[in-house]
């Protein structure tokens, strides 16, 4: 069924007026009057519509139902991660926002070979593939993307959260599914994982400080644009959310 967030829309007297962008896509999709569609608020909440007519101007919908989004976890994950090189931010905000994530934020560290002078001029474009990808996978929220800065700024991210997963290659650490099956009822968490070089020792030795659970996702070695995918999904496998 065709998915729109608010955005240009209003609800008033059980109808739907849809204008900008979203009557423009209606359009190109040729839905015809009868034809369900849903609007979402982008707070969680559906409101499945039947289309009543669609013009250059804009789209009416009858309001049939309003419901709770069902593709909501009910654990809020902030997916922190070291900025990649190339377009693997962009895989990175798609499959995140696919498996669950409610915000995405990249960071730089020792090791990051990317260091973009003005990554916030990426944000506009990193929120479209984010608002696409939560159409897609039937999300009731937009989930936000944005830059943290550094990796201090991306800890007091992470310490602020119930759950504080912090990927890590080699050394003493925690199985990621031992720290998950004790945080099971865990209300937010954050994950953190590190760019293609990894992290470096202090890096590392700081989140420990800072109350982080250092984790494996076992032996293998993941690339990092799959690790946060990884770990985000085993949090809501874990959580329930699966």
């Amino acid at each position: 069924m065709p998915r729109f967030f608010m955005a240009g829309t209003n609800v008033l007297g059980g109808m739907a007026i849809i204008r900008g962008r979203d009557a423009e896509h209606v359009r190109v999709l040729r839905l015809r009057p009868g034809e369900d569609m849903i609007i979402c608020d982008g707070q969680g909440t559906d409101y499945k519509c039947r289309l009543v007519s669609a013009d250059k101007e804009q789209v009416e919908a009858e309001v049939i139902e309003v419901v709770p989004c069902p593709a909501e976890p009910n654990i809020k994950v902030t997916v922190l991660c070291g900025l990649p090189k190339g377009d693997k931010t962009d895989y990175i905000i798609q499959k995140c926002v696919e498996a669950g994530a409610c915000e995405i934020m990249f960071f730089s560290s020792d090791r990051c070979v990317a260091r973009p002078e003005n990554p916030e001029k990426k944000l506009e474009r990193w929120q479209r593939i984010a608002e696409e990808a939560a159409k897609q996978s039937g999300r009731g929220i937009i989930p936000q993307v944005s830059w943290a800065g550094d990796f201090a700024a991306a800890l007091d991210v992470a310490v602020k959260k119930e759950l504080r997963l912090f990927m890590y290659e080699t050394g003493e650490r925690e199985a990621l599914n031992t720290v998950l099956e004790a945080n099971r009822t865990a209300a937010d968490a954050a994950i953190i994982t590190g760019p293609e070089g990894g992290f470096a020792p202090f890096e590392a030795d700081l989140a420990r400080v800072c109350g982080l659970h250092i984790c494996s996702m076992g032996e293998r070695i993941l690339r990092c644009e799959t690790a946060p995918v990884v770990a985000l999904t085993a949090t809501m496998y874990a959580t329930g959310n699966l």
